[in-house]
């Protein structure tokens, strides 16, 4: 082909917008901010949300359960001590599990007091027919029934000491809402000194000691229990006209003592209740949905509460350590020289103190509460982490060209330091910050469970203490460790994968790298 079919005539040529002005297209996307693309990036981890949502509920949990729950951290309750978990929609259908039953097997002596306590109180306290058993002891051969007892209804009936005016206040109570508190004292003649000694107050049955000292049931011609129930002899003063349920006539149902006191026998659960009833709480009869610990507390308010202490403490910690540490850091990182030289040696005297070295000063040098002593602690040394955080973020943006067109247009220090170079490091200063929430919470669980720390007082308690003392029951009331165990496991499981999810948002550039 020639080079002359390549000409082209210059009246084909046409000047496209001839005499216009012409300008950028207008970017027709939306404008994203930094933390909205942040927020894009962290909703694409799914185990980042659902770290999250876990975070959420227990946070929840921590806040609003002291608020639904009757009961307080310092209601406790001996006679309820170690009763198993109880939900009373599982409870009243009957399904076998959350119910407030537990699995046992005990010796005939046993099994016949656990029968007494539900032909006295009318209550279930055997919950489903029991198995007997063979096992050999001692060359003898021992019956063992196994079957599932209510652990609530199992408490039967106590004996307290009441004085005279607490006693008449009892009977006018029994008497207004018709229902049977005070139960005939027995003869503690008929009950002799045995495996069921004679405080007990639930042997209203006659017994003798049995071969090994253990107490033997006596039975009438029929096999029923035989009362053993005090005649009334005038001396107890008592006015009910209540009776016990198929007699008619009145027993002796309380005894005096020395101070003007009285022993009186009373159902304890009716008894808890009117006990609830003047104080007023609304607490109708005992039903603790995650059980009860060895002090008869409920385990529920005592986790919430103590859940509520921990994340309370390390927020707190936290935010005071992100607003030290900030200005700290800045001022090191933006100034430089002498000054940051001198800084940093403060720091560095201060990280090297051992964090138990702290603790144990403060708790031996200042007589303060130990909630004190903690948040001091984890303030002294807390803060130098986000100091050096924040460093180092000055150091990388303060020489940039934006920083130098502010210098230059005459910015003062503060509007450069927290204006254009803070923003830039807001990114790592709020995963270092989320991440000294589980650090916070996890040093303090594992000084409470060690007694370094004591946060049991009054309405306060902590998660490490509620391990500490579920640790001794383990295998046999495994409730008061389990539920403490769940909490403190998910939150730290919870709170890495969260604050990986940060990390990777605001951070694109450490994506699947440990700082």
């Amino acid at each position: 082909m020639r080079a002359e079919e390549y000409k082209i005539s210059s009246e084909k040529f046409v000047l496209h917008s001839a005499g216009q002005q012409l300008h950028d297209e207008k970017l027709e996307t939306k404008s994203v901010s930094y933390l909205k693309d942040a927020f894009y990036r962290f909703t694409k981890n799914k185990a980042s949300i659902a770290a999250a949502f876990i975070i959420g509920i227990l946070f929840l949990f921590s806040i609003i359960g002291p608020i639904v729950s009757p009961y307080k951290v310092s209601d406790e309750d001996a006679n309820y001590a170690y009763v198993v978990p109880r939900n009373e929609f599982f409870y009243k259908h009957q399904l076998g599990f959350w119910d407030g039953g537990r699995e046992m097997g005990v010796t005939e002596a046993s099994y016949n007091l656990y029968r007494g306590i539900e032909q006295e109180t009318g209550r279930t306290v055997i919950m489903t027919e029991p198995e007997i058993r063979q096992e050999e002891y001692m060359g003898k051969s021992v019956s063992y029934y196994d079957f599932r007892l209510d652990t609530y209804n199992a408490v039967g009936v106590k004996f307290v000491l009441l004085k005279y005016h607490e006693y008449v206040a009892l009977q006018e109570y029994q008497d207004e809402y018709n229902v049977q508190v005070i139960y005939p004292i027995t003869d503690p003649a008929l009950r002799p000194e045995a495996e069921q000694d004679k405080t007990n107050g639930n042997i209203w049955y006659r017994t003798k000691a049995g071969s090994g000292r253990k107490t033997a049931t006596v039975f009438d011609k029929n096999g029923e229990f035989i009362p053993i129930y005090l005649a009334n002899d005038g001396t107890d003063q008592y006015t009910s006209k209540m009776y016990w349920e198929g007699d008619e006539k009145l027993y002796n149902y309380a005894e005096p003592k020395d101070g003007g006191m009285w022993n009186v026998r009373v159902d304890y659960r009716e008894y808890y209740r009117y006990l609830h009833h003047l104080a007023g709480d609304g607490i109708e009869y005992p039903s603790f949905l995650l059980g009860a610990n060895n002090a008869g507390k409920d385990m529920f308010i005592c986790l919430a509460s103590g859940a509520r202490f921990s994340f309370l403490l390390a927020i707190v910690v936290a935010s005071v350590n992100l607003f030290v540490g900030a200005i700290y850091g800045a001022i090191e990182g933006y100034y430089g020289g002498i000054i940051d030289l001198l800084m940093e040696r403060i720091a560095d005297i201060l990280v090297s103190v051992p964090f138990m070295v702290v603790i144990t000063l403060l708790k031996y040098h200042l007589n303060v509460s130990h909630v004190l002593i903690l948040f001091i602690a984890f303030f002294l040394t807390g803060w130098t982490g986000m100091a050096a955080r924040t460093r180092m973020q000055f150091y990388r943006f303060k020489n940039q060209e934006y920083v130098l067109v502010a210098k230059t247009l005459g910015a003062r220090d503060s509007r450069i330091m927290f204006k254009h170079i803070f923003p830039n490091a807001i990114g790592t200063l709020i995963t270092g910050s989320v991440l000294v929430i589980p650090g916070v919470i996890f040093s303090e669980t594992s000084l409470s469970y060690l007694g370094i720390v004591n946060l049991n007082t009054g309405n306060l308690t902590s998660v490490g203490s509620l391990l500490a003392t579920g640790q001794n029951f383990l295998f046999t009331y495994p409730h008061m460790i389990l539920y403490p165990s769940i909490f403190i496991s998910l939150l730290m499981l919870s709170f890495n994968l969260f604050g990986n999810g940060l990390r990777d948002a605001f951070n694109p550039s450490l994506r699947g790298t440990e700082e």
